[in-house]
């Protein structure tokens, strides 16, 4: 095999691949990248087996071949090789040892029959919905945080997309919050109901371009989710079991409506966030009133007090909050304007727009309000 590139293209391509090698593993022909020029383009693929990403990248193909790289050393290669418009020129023999050569520079690494390297599972491309990269990196950015980090509850740690008619709905929550986003599809699709591992999601996101113009078709099968856009396919295993019945989880009935300016808000509890560290489980206090909201924070650092002007409807009420939640909640808001809805003290506060094309859940926190 014989390979020419320019190195900002397969730098790129090895990016992008590189997301789906894993850190650990007894078989080391998943730490490698494979390089497949057997037809008459190149591919870049990785595959950890729970997520596989391939890529296609700018090249000639000067002689026809595939060799699997330790994907730690190639990129590190690529990457320290001098100037963006270099070309780099990438051969292998028939034991595997790889020669990478670009300008005065000479690598000799010793590769992997390429045959050996676990390829991307097929897909069935049945069942599917088309939606814009801007789109879907936005659910992604305005759901993922409020997955869980723990793998003790499997379900906890990905996404259910469901779609319905012409909707889709994205659904996230760790036990302390929930995140739900819809999206009107452009088509109508056959109903879908699968959770998606946040890694997967991460690490779609990050390689999307986000333009509004580009599409991307997600395909679904029994086990795999299939992303699929411009030049990149990404396959990643599905989470098995039932999603928690988040209708239940789900109220119309509020005390207290309030609707606050966001950034007033969000900079309020951000300058009391300066008084905890990141174990302190102290609480926000709101304290809502007729026309004003007092937020207090007391913590062993010190105390703050502060006041955001609102419009309220209903009931006065003392509630107390995690404030990492809130801000989470509310920077990945684009409304200038935000509704909050409140029972009691105990129990959830929903942030949600009228149409309720997006829904935040956050759990409230008890505290001992004589302290306050």
């Amino acid at each position: 095999m014989k390979l020419t590139f320019q190195k900002d293209d397969l730098l790129n391509g090895i990016n992008i691949v590189l997301k789906a090698v894993p850190s650990k593993t007894t078989m080391p022909i998943l730490q490698c990248i494979l390089i497949d020029a057997m037809d008459n383009q190149i591919k870049l693929t990785a595959n950890d087996m729970e997520l596989g990403i391939e890529t296609k990248v700018e090249g000639t193909i000067l002689s026809k071949g595939k060799i699997a790289l330790e994907a730690k050393i190639l990129s590190e290669i690529i990457r320290k090789l001098s100037g963006r418009e270099s070309s780099i020129i990438i051969e292998s023999d028939e034991k595997y040892t790889t020669t990478i050569t670009c300008d005065n520079s000479v690598f000799q690494i010793q590769g992997k029959n390429g045959e050996e390297f676990s390829y991307l599972p097929f897909i069935e491309k049945d069942h599917y919905i088309c939606l814009s990269q801007f789109s879907l990196k936005e659910v992604i950015r305005q759901t993922l945080f409020s997955i869980s980090s723990n793998d003790s509850n499997k379900m906890m740690t990905g996404e259910l997309f469901q779609v319905t008619g012409n909707e889709l709905k994205v659904v996230s929550l760790d036990g302390h919050r929930m995140s739900i986003r819809k999206v009107t599809l452009k088509d109508h699709y056959n109903d879908i109901k699968v959770i998606v591992p946040g890694k997967t999601l991460g690490e779609v996101s990050k390689i999307l371009e986000g333009d509004n113009e580009k599409d991307v078709l997600i395909f679904f099968s029994k086990n795999h989710i299939l992303f699929e856009f411009e030049d990149t396919v990404v396959i990643s295993r599905l989470i098995e079991g039932e999603y928690f019945r988040i209708e239940q989880m789900l109220s119309s009935d509020y005390e207290t409506k309030v609707t606050v300016n966001k950034k007033e808000f969000l900079d309020c509890i951000d300058q009391a966030s300066i008084l905890i560290r990141e174990n302190d489980k102290k609480p926000i206090i709101l304290n809502i009133t007729d026309d004003s909201m007092e937020l207090k924070m007391n913590s062993s650092f010190g105390s703050m007090n502060a006041n955001v002007t609102l419009s309220k409807t209903g009931k006065d009420i003392m509630i107390g909050f995690n404030p990492k939640f809130l801000m989470d909640a509310l920077r990945i808001l684009d409304d200038e304007e935000i509704d909050l809805y409140m029972m009691n003290p105990k129990s959830p506060c929903f942030i949600k727009d009228i149409d309720e094309n997006y829904i935040y859940l956050i759990l409230p926190v008890n505290f001992n309000a004589a302290s306050v």
